[in-house]
């Protein structure tokens, strides 16, 4: 009986308003989710505008030294947005800042109680940001308990004539919830930014969509799981995994484009460790953390993947953040900010 009231569908109803910023872009390139390839190699030079991009769900810890890991010794990046679910109060803005100081200065947050999205750039960076503007969306139900809200926030930026979105989402948990999510995913897409949404504004190049997606392993139990893990067979897990089979489908993200998952399943682990849940419930090992990119105009800009991975090393939560660095170039005919 437990399990059925988890499991228990909800539907999300709103008000009918206009359609989303971030819904109303260029038709879709391909159906679903394209896995590209990752060119190592990063001039971090102009005219590309470089981003690091990390999700991590915090799981309410927080401490200098994972932050300080989680951003890195090597600041070879233009803008660095972070995505947080599950985090802890306010003291983690301040933390990043400190990280950052001798580079980068926070230029944009949307926060939604444990749900945060930063966003950092160079000192100067004042005076390339032509547009900036932020948005949340609650999806509530499952996931409402204290420290734990679902939904995404979202900041959109023109930055050196680049017009990008972010969002950051913590969507809905249990395997069990697939469709339950999707529709989250579509109401969050058709939501954020609709107030005020202008007909004749100009889509945005690119929209990078991070977070705690909450797709889990289909139809393999927690045990196979973990063997094929342990013997670094986790990519005969990408067929199960939820979020590309409902992609494939055409439920969700048509038209984004995601890094080959060559890294192990992000959730879930016991805190303080790297070893995968060993509690009574021994939950299957899934790739919930998630970092996405769609390129909505590719007449005019051209994005390179430069990284996509975890950050194993960090052991503060029973999620191990992901990480990529992505770069992105105005092709030469786009001379309009």
């Amino acid at each position: 009986m437990g399990n059925q009231l988890i499991c228990k569908r909800r539907k999300l109803r709103s008000k009918r308003r206009p359609t989303g910023f971030v819904h109303h872009q260029t038709s879709h390139s391909h159906v679903g989710i394209r896995t590209v390839g990752v060119d190592k190699a990063c001039n971090f030079t102009t005219p590309n505008l470089c981003i690091s991009i990390v999700t991590w769900n915090m799981n309410g810890q927080v401490s200098f030294e994972d932050l300080a890991d989680v951003v890195g010794g090597n600041h070879d990046f233009d803008l660095l947005a972070v995505g947080l679910q599950e985090a802890p109060g306010k003291k983690v803005a301040t933390m990043l800042s400190t990280a950052l100081d001798e580079t980068h200065t926070l230029i944009g947050k949307v926060t939604m109680q444990s749900l945060q999205l930063f966003l950092f750039g160079p000192k100067n960076a004042g005076s390339f940001i032509q547009e900036l503007k932020v948005d949340k969306q609650s999806i509530g139900g499952c996931g409402g308990v204290i420290g734990r809200k679902k939904g995404a926030v979202a900041i959109r930026i023109n930055y050196k004539g680049i017009r990008m979105v972010f969002i950051s989402c913590h969507l809905s948990a249990h395997g069990c919830n697939v469709k339950e999510r999707n529709a989250e995913c579509r109401h969050i897409s058709h939501t954020l930014f609709s107030k005020n949404w202008n007909p004749y504004s100009r889509p945005s190049h690119v929209t990078i969509w991070l977070g705690d997606l909450n797709y889990r392993l289909q139809g393999i139990d927690t045990y196979p799981a973990r063997n094929l893990i342990d013997k670094d067979l986790h990519y005969e897990l990408h067929g199960n995994d939820q979020l590309l089979q409902q992609a494939a489908e055409g439920q969700i993200f048509n038209g984004f484009c995601e890094g080959t998952l060559t890294f192990k399943p992000t959730y879930k682990y016991n805190k303080g460790s790297s070893n995968y849940d060993t509690s009574y419930k021994v939950r299957v090992p899934a790739w919930t953390d998630r970092i996405l990119f769609k390129i909505e105009d590719s007449d005019n800009i051209e994005v390179t993947l430069h990284s996509y991975e975890s950050l194993d090393q960090i052991y503060g939560s029973d999620h191990k953040p992901v990480k990529a660095h992505i770069c992105l170039r105005l092709r030469q005919h786009q001379n309009e900010s």
